[in-house]
């Protein structure tokens, strides 16, 4: 959970990622010190890499006491560690009260899920939500679609600049089918994803649906930065 803080981009929210295997305490740590910093932490609550409603209640309790006033509640890994296997079952605890809560959404579906499951499980979590936080994906197609359904804000996830080979890499890893065949149908401008500012592309054709965009660095915090204030948008 080492981050250098000079490289994070100019912006308030800072999501912390909770990989398989992470301690919730690190997570919790890491957001006390962007509290410190004059960051907006919002860690990620990922039900099925919690254990028990002890080590919810801890790390929620954790997150309180370091001024932590967001987080984003999603089910994570595919398979459980512990007590909980949906992110509603967190939500339902009513751990989070005072909290600003995201959701996630997944326009191009889920590898792990069916899409009657997630439709299901996106409608018994809305009463629990103030926003929705999207998979990263290429295609503003299924994106465009996907928001008009929906009665929440809607923070759709675009990558900072990457190669082409990492951004195959990681569609393949969150099940975003159609953004790789976006690619392979549009080769001439996924060759342009080398480039810092191809971004905008994708928020170009998503602007008369949503202002609200939620950058995946991928580890590519330098780089995004870079982007962000050549953009004008740090």
């Amino acid at each position: 959970m080492k981050t250098d803080l000079s490289v994070l981009p100019k912006v308030k929210d800072v999501y912390i990622t909770m990989l398989p295997g992470n301690d919730f305490r690190d997570v919790a740590n890491k957001a006390k010190e962007l509290v410190q910093s004059g960051f907006n932490p919002v860690p990620h609550f990922p039900a099925r890499s919690i254990k028990n409603l002890k080590d919810l209640k801890d790390y929620v309790s954790m997150c309180k006491d370091f001024g932590v006033k967001q987080a984003l509640v999603i089910g994570g890994s595919s398979q459980p560690i512990g007590d909980y296997h949906c992110s509603l079952q967190l939500l339902e605890t009513g751990l989070f009260k005072g909290f600003k809560i995201g959701i996630a959404g997944h326009p191009e579906g889920s590898p792990d899920i069916s899409d009657f499951d997630l439709e299901k499980a996106m409608k018994d979590k809305k009463p629990f939500a103030d926003y929705i936080v999207t998979q990263w994906l290429l295609n503003p197609d299924p994106i465009v679609k996907f928001i008009s359904k929906q009665s929440l804000p809607v923070h759709v996830g675009i990558t900072g600049p990457l190669k082409l080979s990492s951004l195959i890499k990681f569609a393949n890893i969150v099940g975003a089918k159609n953004s790789i065949n976006f690619l392979k149908s549009n080769a001439s401008k996924a060759l342009n994803l080398l480039k810092p500012s191809d971004p905008n592309d994708l928020i170009g054709k998503l602007k008369g649906s949503t202002e609200n965009f939620h950058i995946y660095t991928f580890g590519g915090l330098k780089e995004t930065n870079q982007w962000l204030a050549k953009n004008n948008y740090a």
